[in-house]
């Protein structure tokens, strides 16, 4: 395995859940040891996980492009790119070399109201965030909403896959982030599982693929505003 943000072969494993999580979750022990690898394998030269490696690999999708990001960020196409990043990732610093680069971070941005006007970008990129949204189909159409007719949405979300998505609502509250943390912004509100690809259909995109570095390990999805045309 390569990673498709710097081209380094070399990765090193850690594990990321902690019990409470576990347990709040009601994770399998082959489900914990998907979940550790798709955060705590890592690429020892940028530090990309295997998320961020699956969310590099929409985005290549998305562009087209078979170069790395490290060498796509470094052409006259990537240059010309409307981005927006919604609440950073391991891809971030790579992205905000490029001049039409914008950040955003959630929930100081609300991602189900976003200050944009229509149409503003080509691409908007967002990583284990939509969980953290009270009502993800309104952040998805609001991801539509900003971005152009031929532009993508690209992101990743924690999907446990052998389960339906659930609301978390009338459950005890359960934070992503640092074991010790709560707060509104880690709180989950939504636990994606194998139909997590229909919210972007859901929410009015014409197309979803998913890209994969190691199923079910880490997936990402690539969900395009209007079908092509000849």
């Amino acid at each position: 395995m390569a990673c498709t943000v710097c081209g380094n072969d070399e990765f090193r494993d850690s594990k990321v859940l902690w019990p409470r999580l576990i347990a709040e979750w009601n994770l399998s022990s082959a489900e914990v040891a998907y979940i550790d690898r798709q955060q705590g394998t890592q690429c020892t030269h940028c530090g990309s996980n295997l998320r961020g490696i699956a969310l590099a690999n929409a985005i290549r999708e998305a562009v087209s492009t078979p170069n790395t990001l490290v060498e796509f960020v470094n052409t006259s196409e990537a240059r010309r790119l409307r981005i927006l990043d919604i609440n950073g990732s391991s891809l971030s610093e790579t992205l905000s070399v490029l001049p039409l680069y914008i950040r955003a971070d959630y929930p100081s941005v609300d991602m189900q109201s976003m200050p944009y006007e229509d149409d503003q970008f080509d691409l908007v990129v967002h990583s284990d965030t939509l969980e953290h949204v009270p009502f993800p189909i309104e952040a998805l159409r609001e991801c539509g909403r900003v971005l152009s007719d031929d532009g993508c949405l690209c992101y990743t979300v924690p999907t446990i896959v052998g389960r339906l998505t659930r609301d978390r609502e009338g459950l005890p509250p359960s934070y992503h982030g640092d074991s010790n943390q709560g707060g509104y912004d880690f709180m989950v509100h939504t636990e994606f599982g194998a139909d997590a690809w229909t919210f972007p259909i859901r929410a009015g995109f014409a197309s979803v693929n998913i890209n994969t570095v190691s199923y079910p390990d880490a997936t990402a999805i690539t969900a395009r505003k209007k079908l092509f045309t000849a």
